[in-house]
């Protein structure tokens, strides 16, 4: 079998229906929730377009109350599960096209969610689709498992899970070629400063605090509202300062406040040394202003933890494993109100063989911080003999003619939702990894490649 040739001839169409995908617009959207579409209007139209799409090809569907579904071919008593998800992280800010536009440039794909997760999962449809038109024998069941909350909370593999059989192994199209076969323990906390009561006649009091949206993104806006009165060297120590911190600020007046902003560099929050947060870049010019006490406080406590760290050092959590590699802090939302308080949300990747509970001890003696929530997913780990690695293995080595290592991420994929699950692509080797930044994109060349790969992945495990 040409796996490659297959895919080849069906080149035009896999590109259209990929674009056409990456067009809808499915950032998590409360705010348009109904019963059947919990996560909003677009992830609603992103599941049921997909939906649609495999029951007009013949597969088996199902929609599981709006919270995920599955494409299903094949018969038997096991099912192989190709893990995907559809959701997608806001697209923020500084894109040179729209971010669902999925403009065509230079062989590239651009778009948010062209990488995590939306291109992957259309290209493993198209790899079930050929392995249908095929009409090859099956022993087992192949079952696409489409997420549509995995940017946040998990609850669509929750409620999916709840309701549908446990595939005995599977892939997810959610990371890194040739084969991820260890992911690090992952865990989401908030810590509530203890802020003082505010102290009259300051020259200068933090009105408001703001910077992030998502705990899994390292923050590239941070904007800081202040009333009173400045030194008259605060702008030109602003601008320095933030200049040394390799990111853009922005200082000017709104009424009788003064406004700071901070522009730094979003990256995934399983490497935040790829990426600038400005958050932290903010707290730590602040703290060494003469703020209010309440204030000064809140941005002290933020600078002294976790400024210029991102593996825990200052507050006593750094580890490493060699499996997994070490611990990583990302700091991916701060906020503030005078007179309210204020409170940092933390994402944290530990190793696959520390212990969660003395993490969270930690994060319970931070000075100055009260923790308030932790939530912790645990680490998960294919042994390298399994026969599903050692089929990916085979898959990937005869179609690259490279060989398959395997290797350990700090990322989260559907993967550690199976018993025996790994995370297989979509990102070559030596390319960039651009998930979760502007100009998102993946390589068309990428994604044939994948869905070749797809292809015979899915028939080697279920022939």
């Amino acid at each position: 079998m040409n796996w490659e040739q297959e895919v080849l001839k069906r080149k035009s169409e896999i590109v259209r229906d990929i674009q056409d995908f990456l067009k809808i617009n499915s950032v998590l959207d409360e705010s348009t929730a109904e019963p059947d579409m919990p996560f909003g209007e677009g992830i609603h139209q992103c599941l049921t377009t997909l939906l649609d799409k495999g029951s007009a090809n013949g597969f088996t569907v199902k929609n599981l109350d709006g919270y995920a579904g599955h494409i299903e071919w094949g018969k038997g008593e096991e099912i192989i599960g190709v893990l995907c998800h559809i959701d997608v992280v806001p697209p923020g800010d500084g894109w040179t096209s729209d971010p669902f536009a999925a403009e065509i440039r230079d062989g590239r794909i651009y778009a948010r969610g062209a990488l995590d997760d939306k291109g992957p999962t259309m290209a493993a449809f198209h790899a079930l689709k050929i392995v249908k038109e095929m009409n090859l024998p099956l022993s087992k069941r192949i079952r696409i498992i489409i997420g549509t909350d995995e940017e946040s909370d998990w609850r669509c593999v929750e409620h999916y899970f709840k309701h549908e059989e446990m595939p005995s192994a599977g892939f997810a199209p959610d990371a890194d070629f040739p084969i991820i076969y260890a992911e690090k323990g992952l865990i989401d906390a908030a810590l509530k400063m203890k802020c003082p009561k505010v102290i009259k006649g300051s020259d200068l009091v933090l009105q408001t605090f703001n910077s992030g949206r998502r705990l899994n993104m390292v923050p590239d806006d941070a904007e800081a509202v202040l009333s009173g009165t400045a030194a008259n060297d605060f702008e030109q120590s602003f601008a320095r300062f933030v200049k040394e911190k390799s990111a853009e600020g922005r200082l000017y007046k709104k009424g009788d406040q003064l406004v700071l902003k901070v522009s730094g560099k979003s990256a995934h929050a399983m490497e935040p040394n790829n990426g600038v947060n400005a958050g932290l870049v903010l707290a730590d010019f602040l703290h060494t202003q003469a703020l209010d006490e309440a204030g000064l406080h809140f941005v002290k406590t933020v600078s002294d933890a976790f400024a210029g760290d991102t593996r825990g050092k200052k507050i006593g959590i750094a580890c490493s494993d060699e499996i997994s590699g070490e611990l990583t802090l990302n700091v991916g939302r701060l906020h503030y109100e005078l007179e309210k308080g204020g409170e940092a949300g933390i994402n944290i990747r530990y190793p696959v063989t520390e212990e969660s509970g003395r993490v969270e001890t930690a994060l319970g003696q931070v000075a100055g911080t009260e923790l308030v929530s932790f939530k912790d997913s645990k680490p998960h780990h294919v042994p390298k003999d399994h026969e599903l690695i050692k089929t990916l293995q085979r898959v990937y080595e005869e179609q690259t003619g490279d060989k398959a290592e395997l290797i350990s991420i700090g990322g989260a994929t559907y993967a550690r939702s199976l018993n025996a699950g790994v995370a297989f692509g979509p990102l070559f080797p030596g390319r960039p990894d651009i998930a979760h930044q502007k100009d998102e994109y993946m390589e068309i060349e990428d994604l044939l490649q994948a869905v070749s790969l797809y292809a015979q992945a899915i028939y080697e495990l279920a022939k």
